[in-house]
């Protein structure tokens, strides 16, 4: 017997069936997971409809309002949502965390705040020394091309909206006194970051994405969680990073993320997708603020879709609507300028999820974090005064 000429066709012969086994295995996977995902079908196909693996065609102009939009707001053209999901599985996908913060301890209701010293700013400039600067330029966006009393929108729809009369109307869900989380915060893109001081200008090396909670769009969320877990409104912050490995395919992502949380809590009327804009060139950046108090914040803008192609899954669109004027309206008289002009358009991004769904930017990457966590405190305190339940005449559901 030639044992060398049976020991190669052994060794190829395993080697085939060992990766027919693996591929078997993970297709079979791959059938499980997608099965057990709970995104509706349809609602799936109003994320390809408005092409909502990249946020939007009309999105990335309003987030990117930049010659340097590929550098700034693109991790990866590949999509590795699979990669992604399992990365995130520490992340407190379903998190128990928040009722035993509540249970244990009191939840507070100020702002810290936190002032860079001299020494941390000559540090910043020492680290970066040799690179070229540029200017940060600071405006304050309070005009709309429609108003009402004082509510300003930027309607770029393809429809006409009655702001009077969607102010006076009923909205589509009921805050209640109960333990029960109601609102759910998170994040499509998740490693959205800003500058860490407020110098006037950044440098040529200035990246605004981060995987440090402390310094993304997270730190955002903590400060309105803090805010309504406080006021008594059982708020869940998930932090889960749907935006890296790979930035295309994100609001896919975060879509699974809202289903898993509503099929977990049923209670949840409200639903809050926190971002940061992103405004200027490679040479040029520029930031939206306003003052409370003696102390700079960043201006935050409100997104909110309509329903241009009739789609069945987004026939509530209005009530969406409505809660964003409320929180316009009401922003504006606790906080005069800290809202840039409601931007409503022909987009979805998950806000056909249900009737208290809102994605909202807190200033932009030039922004520094301290002045978006004083923005993110004020927005809690703006929607814990929206959100009463014992306001006189408060919320309602038709």
């Amino acid at each position: 017997m030639n044992l060398g000429i049976n020991k190669e066709f052994i060794r190829k012969t395993g080697l085939i069936a060992v990766s027919a086994l693996l591929i078997g295995s993970a297709t079979i996977c791959t059938f499980i997971r997608v099965s057990q995902a709970g995104i509706p079908v349809s609602i799936d196909t109003i994320a390809a409809k408005t092409a909502m693996p990249s946020g939007n065609e009309k999105f990335n102009i309003v987030q990117t309002a930049s010659s340097s939009a590929s550098k700034n707001t693109e991790i990866s053209e590949t999509d590795s949502t699979e990669s992604s999901l399992t990365s995130n599985e520490e992340s407190s996908l379903i998190s128990e965390e928040y009722a035993k913060e509540t249970d244990t301890e009191p939840v507070s209701s100020t702002f810290e705040a936190s002032t860079a010293t001299t020494e941390e700013i000559k540090n910043y400039d020492r680290e970066h020394e040799g690179e070229e600067q540029f200017p940060v330029l600071e405006f304050t966006s309070t005009a709309g091309n429609t108003s009402y009393n004082g509510v300003q929108v930027k309607n770029s729809s393809s429809t006409d909206i009655d702001i009077k009369k969607e102010l006076e109307s009923k909205l589509g869900f009921e805050i209640e006194k109960t333990d029960e989380p109601q609102v759910l915060i998170y994040h499509t893109h998740t490693s959205e970051s800003f500058l860490d001081y407020d110098t006037g200008y950044y440098y040529e090396s200035f990246y605004p994405r981060s995987q440090d909670k402390s310094k993304n769009v997270c730190a955002i969320g903590d400060e309105i969680a803090k805010q309504l877990n406080a006021a008594g409104i059982v708020t869940v912050h998930d932090t889960t990073v749907h935006d890296n490995p790979s930035y295309t395919g994100a609001y896919y992502r975060s879509m699974d993320t809202i289903y898993k949380y509503l099929e977990k809590y049923p209670s949840i009327k409200v639903v809050l997708d926190i971002h940061r804009d992103g405004i200027g060139s490679d040479t040029q950046r520029s930031k939206p603020v306003f003052t409370v108090n003696g102390k700079k914040a960043a201006q935050i803008m409100i997104l909110s879709g309509y329903n241009y192609d009739n789609d069945e899954e987004f026939k509530n669109w209005e009530y969406n609507l409505r809660f964003a004027l409320q929180i316009q309206k009401t922003a504006d008289e606790m906080y005069p300028d800290m809202v840039r002009p409601l931007s409503f358009g022909d987009f979805v991004y998950n806000m056909s999820i249900n009737t208290g769904s809102l994605l909202i930017e807190v200033g932009a990457d030039s922004n520094t974090v301290e002045e978006v966590r004083y923005s993110g405190y004020l927005l809690g305190n703006v929607l814990k005064e929206v959100l009463n339940p014992n306001k006189q005449g408060g919320i309602k559901s038709d």
